[in-house]
């Protein structure tokens, strides 16, 4: 029988980071990083030692770790994710923050995300700005199943609705901010090999990865109030092309933010209407 440190050396061995051997196993056994210190020599039961070989053999395989443990942090939020939906990715947090600063000032604001996936933007939003009035969008059912599971384990309230980007969304009144990650990687990015785990719907629109993030920045005044925001996720190469399709369309203000490890990761502009 396999015991604690046994399973990490195993894992180690098999060409596993530590710290992600450890992380897993903290999932298996439900157990804090300090439990698993303290008792390294603690033997498995059968059903744990199974379940860690799978999920390392998974993990070998390319398999994001969300998906494997079933949810990953947002925003200081615990969110369910699935194949379904993308694993959020700390670099989107950059849209949040600057979506709050847009609805500074703002009693009710109106909100849109757009592709929501798990429900990371929106439910980031609605967790600090409870007096919103947020929707969340997504084509993909399975991913807004996700999203509207997440919303009810949270306590967030936020309107759902099924469809493509702005469809769904007749009869509404005008939004005072449109968020949006949506698929923006080029059909023939390398680094979708790696990330084939995940939903390609929801990663690359395919050609040169502008297709989706044109259709949002051209139909997006229909449904802004004067002076409100579009703001966009986009890769890191994309900003000038983004900066140009908004202020082709006529926004004002355009402007960039970068992510984390630095490099330019959101754009937006404000609509005057």
């Amino acid at each position: 029988m396999m015991n604690v440190s046994g399973a990490l050396r195993a894992a180690v061995a098999a060409g596993l980071p530590r710290a992600e051997a450890q992380y897993l196993l903290q999932a298996v056994l439900g157990c804090k990083r300090s439990w698993l210190i303290a008792h390294d020599t603690d033997p498995l039961t059968a059903g744990q030692q199974q379940r860690f070989q799978d999920w390392l053999a998974r993990r070998l395989d390319e398999v994001p770790l969300a998906y494997l443990v079933g949810d990953k942090e947002f925003f200081g939020l615990r969110l369910r994710v699935t194949p379904d939906t993308l694993v959020p990715r700390p670099d989107t947090e950059v849209l949040v923050h600057w979506a709050l600063e847009r609805l500074q000032g703002l009693t009710a604001p109106r909100v849109v995300d757009l592709g929501t996936g798990s429900g990371a933007i929106a439910l980031a939003l609605a967790s600090q700005r409870p007096d919103a009035v947020i929707h969340m969008v997504d084509a993909s059912p399975g991913a807004l199943a996700v999203a509207q599971d997440n919303a009810t384990r949270l306590g967030l309230a936020v309107q759902a609705h099924e469809g493509s980007w702005f469809e769904p969304l007749a009869g509404q009144a005008p939004f005072d901010l449109i968020v949006s990650n949506p698929p923006y990687v080029a059909g023939d990015d390398q680094h979708l090999q790696a990330l084939r785990h995940e939903p390609r719907s929801a990663l690359t629109p395919e050609g040169n990865g502008l297709a989706d993030l044109g259709h949002l920045t051209q139909q997006a005044p229909h449904w802004l109030r004067p002076g409100g925001w579009l703001l966009l996720e986009h890769g890191w190469d994309q900003a000038d092309a983004v900066a140009s399709l908004l202020r082709e369309r006529g926004f004002e203000e355009a402007s960039l933010r970068h992510d984390l490890g630095g490099q330019p990761r959101a754009s937006g502009g404000r609509w005057a209407g």
